[in-house]
C-alpha cells in the first residue's frame, strides 16, 4: 500500500565522463535505425518494422527475466551507481557520514564469507520472538511489530496521506500475506504455470524450514500453504483493488474490533506505533475481515510456522549461501531467469533502495548536465499546454467539469531529475558486518520516518523515486509528475537528438504521466489532491462508454497462448500511453512555432516521432514472467504498447497503412478519450 503513492553529499568519488558533443547516442538523428525489419509492412505490425532486427539479435542476459530499452538504462544506472557506491566502500569516512553508510551497508552484503559464519545466528533474536509467543494477542502484538520491518501479514498496515484530506497523514490497513504473487496463483487451476508455481513454492516452504533445521518440516509446509490458500480467498482481485474509491473505508478505533472481530487490534495497533490514532482506514474490508477470522480460527502453532517461513524468506538474500540458492529457485520458478544476478548487482540494488538519496545526490552531479534538465523543462511546459488545448476542446465533457479539468491541470507541480532538498539519514544506523540487521534497521527507518509525519504539515518537497530510478510516476495526491534523471537519457531523451525523436519518446512518457491524473481513477481525485466526486453523471456515463472501447482493444492481444491482456486491469496504463502520445505530438507541433518539421535522414517528422515512441518500447520476456505480470501488473507488456500508434490517424498518414493490413482501424474505430 506504501506504493500507492507511491541528505547530504557525498564527497565526490568518480570523474565527471566524457560526453561527445553535438553527436545523439542513437543513430544520426537518435534513432536506431538498424534495430528495425524493412520487410514488414508497418501496417501489418508497426513493432516489427520499428524493431523487428533488434529484437531477433536481442538475447535476454542469463540474469534477466526480460530485457529492452529501460533494462538497458537500468544496466548504466547500475554500473554509474556501483562506481560511486564502491568508491564509498573503499574509504574510510567519518561515522555517521552518509558516504561511511553507504559504504558500509555495501561492503557488509559483498562479505559473503562473514554471512556465511554467522549462519542463522542474525535471525536468532527473530525467531526466538515468534518461539515465545503464548496466544493470540502475542501475536497480533508481534505482527504489529513486524509490521515496521515490512514483514509479511495477513493484515497490512500503512502510513500514507489520507485520500480524502490530503492535508494529513492516516494509518491504513488492508491484504496481504502471500507468499505467491497474486491469488490467482493459489485458486486458478486453469493455468498449468500457476499449478507449476504452486507445486514448487510447497516445496520452497519445506526447503526454507529445513535450512533452519525444524522438524515434522512436511506436515508444517503443507500448514502454511494450507493457511495461505485460505488466505487467497479473501484477498480482492487485481481489477477489484484499482477501484481507489473502494479502497477508503474509515472505521473508528473504538469500533473496529466489533466490526472485523476475531484479532487483538489494540495490540497490533499499539505495537505498529499508532496507538494514539482514533481511526484506521481500512482498504479491503473483507479481506481484512476474514483474515480477522483466521487469526481467531486457525491454530497458534501453525501462525507462528508461516510467521517463520516469511521471516526467513524475507531475510534470505542476507543469509549464507544455501538460502540464497534456495530463494533464487523459487523466483526461477515465477520469472524464468536462469542465473542469480551478481552479487554487486544485488548489493548495488539494496544500497540504492535504502539510500538512495545520499547516492543520488552525487549521481546528478556526475551523470546529469543542466542543459538535460533544461529542454525537459521546456518540453514539460509545451506538454501540459497541449493537454490545456485538448481539454479546452473536448466535446464530450461537462463545461463545469471542463472548467475544473483545466484548473486541476494549471496547478500540476511538474519535479524534473532530482529532489530540491535530500533526505536525512542521520537517525539511521548502518554497521559494517550486519548485513541483514543493516536491512531490517533499514526498514523501520523508513517506517518511522512516516510515523513521524502525523501531526504535521505535508512536506511535497519529497520524491518517492531515487533519481538513479530509470521510471517516472503521477502523484494524484500531489497533483505531480516526477521524472528522476536516470530516464532523461537515450533513447527516451538525448540532448543531440532531433526534436521529433525526443518528442516521441520522453515526451510520450511526460504525457503518459500528465494524464495519470485524468484516467480512470485520477479523475477522481481533484486539484488539491482530493478523492472526491467532481465529475457529473453524464460526463461518468460518457468517459466509461469511451473507455469499454480501451479495454476492448487491448483485451483482444494474446502476448502467451490462452493468456490475453486484461483490458480492465491494464486501463489507467493504456488510456495513458493513448493520451501521452497524443499530447506529445501536439506539443512537438507546438514547439516547430508554426514551421514544417525538416526532412532528415529520408524520414519526415512525423515519421521520426512515431519511430522514437515505438523505439522506447522494444522489450523481450521470458514466458514466466509474462504469465505473472499478465496476471498482477496494471502495464500492458512493453512490446505491445507501441500499437497504440493504429489509433492515431498521422500513423496512416506518415506511413499509408491501407485496409486489409493486420493492425489497420475504419476512422469510427480509431480510440480518443482526451
Amino acid at each position: 500500500m506504501r506504493n500507492f503513492l507511491i541528505a547530504s553529499s557525498l564527497i565526490a568519488l568518480v570523474a565527471s565522463p566524457v560526453m561527445a558533443a553535438d553527436k545523439p547516442e542513437l543513430g544520426s538523428f537518435g534513432f536506431d535505425e538498424a534495430g528495425m525489419d524493412k520487410s514488414i509492412k508497418p501496417g501489418d505490425d508497426f513493432v516489427a518494422y520499428t524493431s523487428g532486427s533488434y529484437l531477433k539479435t536481442l538475447t535476454i542476459p542469463a540474469d534477466r527475466s526480460n530485457y529492452g530499452m529501460f533494462s538497458k538504462l537500468r544496466d548504466l544506472s547500475q554500473e554509474r551507481t556501483r562506481s560511486i557506491i564502491e568508491g564509498a566502500a573503499k574509504t574510510t569516512a567519518a561515522p555517521g557520514s552518509n558516504a561511511q553508510k553507504v559504504g558500509d551497508f555495501y561492503a557488509s552484503f559483498m562479505d559473503e564469507a562473514g554471512i556465511e559464519a554467522k549462519g542463522l545466528a542474525p535471525m536468532k533474536a527473530e525467531l526466538d520472538a515468534i518461539a515465545a509467543v503464548k496466544d493470540k494477542a502475542e501475536l497480533a502484538r508481534l505482527i504489529g511489530d513486524a509490521s515496521r520491518e515490512g514483514v509479511t501479514s495477513p493484515i497490512g498496515i500503512s502510513v500514507i496521506q489520507d485520500l480524502k484530506d490530503p492535508t494529513i497523514i492516516s494509518a491504513y490497513v488492508g491484504q496481504g500475506g502471500l507468499g505467491l504473487p497474486d491469488r490467482d496463483y493459489y485458486l486458478d487451476d486453469s493455468n498449468p504455470r500457476f499449478v507449476a508455481a504452486r507445486e514448487k513454492y510447497r516445496s520452497f516452504i519445506a526447503e526454507l524450514l529445513t535450512l533452519a533445521g525444524y522438524d515434522n518440516v512436511p506436515a508444517r509446509a503443507a500448514a502454511i500453504y494450507d493457511l495461505e490458500v485460505k488466505i487467497a480467498k479473501l484477498h480482492w482481485t487485481q481489477v477489484e483493488q484499482r477501484q481507489v474509491d473502494k479502497i477508503y473505508n474509515p472505521v473508528a478505533r473504538a469500533e473496529i474490533a466489533a466490526a472485523y472481530p476475531g484479532f487483538d487490534w489494540t495490540q497490533f495497533v499499539t505495537a505498529a506505533g499508532l496507538g494514539g490514532q482514533n481511526q484506521l482506514i481500512v482498504a479491503n474490508p473483507s479481506a481484512v475481515k476474514g483474515a480477522a477470522a483466521l487469526f481467531a480460527s486457525e491454530p497458534l502453532a501453525v501462525w507462528q510456522d508461516y510467521l517463520r517461513f516469511h521471516a526467513l524468506r524475507g531475510a534470505a538474500n542476507f543469509l549464507p549461501k544455501a538460502f540464497v540458492d534456495a530463494n533464487f529457485a523459487m523466483t526461477k520458478a515465477l520469472s524464468g531467469t536462469p542465473e542469480l544476478q551478481p552479487r554487486w548487482k544485488r548489493a548495488v540494488d539494496y544500497s540504492s533502495a535504502v539510500l538512495g538519496e545520499a547516492v543520488g545526490a552525487l549521481y546528478v552531479q556526475q551523470y546529469f548536465p543542466p542543459v538535460a534538465k533544461a529542454k525537459a523543462d521546456t518540453m514539460v511546459k509545451n506538454i501540459i499546454a497541449a493537454l490545456d488545448v485538448r481539454l479546452a476542446n473536448l466535446a464530450w465533457m461537462d463545461p463545469k467539469t471542463k472548467a475544473a479539468a483545466r484548473d486541476k491541470l494549471a496547478s500540476f507541480t511538474p519535479k524534473i531529475g532530482y529532489p530540491d532538498k535530500w533526505r536525512d539519514y542521520s537517525a539511521l544506523q548502518i554497521i559494517r558486518g550486519d548485513a541483514l540487521g543493516n536491512i531490517r534497521r533499514a526498514a523501520r527507518f523508513d517506517y518511522e520516518r512516516e510515523l513521524a509525519k502525523i501531526g504535521k504539515p505535508i512536506d511535497k518537497s519529497e520524491w518517492g523515486m531515487t533519481p538513479m530510478t530509470v521510471n517516472a510516476y503521477a502523484n494524484p495526491l500531489w497533483n505531480e509528475i516526477v521524472f528522476p534523471a536516470a530516464i532523461l537519457q537515450a533513447p527516451f531523451f538525448d540532448p543531440n537528438a532531433d526534436d521529433a525523436v525526443n518528442y516521441g519518446g520522453i515526451g510520450a512518457v511526460i504525457g503518459h504521466e500528465i494524464t495519470h491524473h485524468f484516467d480512470d481513477q485520477g479523475r477522481k481525485f481533484d486539484k488539491d489532491g482530493k478523492l472526491s466526486d467532481w465529475w457529473t453523471k453524464e460526463d461518468e456515463t460518457r468517459f466509461k462508454a469511451l473507455t469499454d472501447k480501451v479495454v476492448a482493444q487491448y483485451g483482444a492481444y494474446e502476448p502467451l497462448p490462452g493468456r490475453k491482456i486484461n483490458g480492465e486491469l491494464t486501463l489507467g496504463e493504456n488510456m495513458a500511453d493513448l493520451a501521452g502520445v497524443n499530447i506529445a505530438y501536439d506539443a512537438w507541433k507546438r514547439s516547430l512555432g508554426g514551421k514544417p518539421a525538416p526532412m532528415i535522414g529520408g524520414w519526415t517528422g512525423d515519421q521520426r516521432f512515431l519511430l522514437g515512441f515505438s523505439q522506447v518500447w522494444r522489450q523481450k520476456y521470458r514466458d514466466a514472467i509474462l504469465n505473472q505480470l499478465l496476471t498482477v501488473d496494471p502495464h500492458s507488456p512493453g512490446h505491445y504498447r507501441a500499437y497504440v500508434v493504429r489509433n492515431l490517424d498521422i500513423w496512416y498518414n506518415s506511413f499509408g497503412v491501407k485496409p486489409g493490413e493486420k493492425y489497420y482501424l475504419a476512422p469510427a474505430d480509431r480510440l480518443n478519450v482526451w
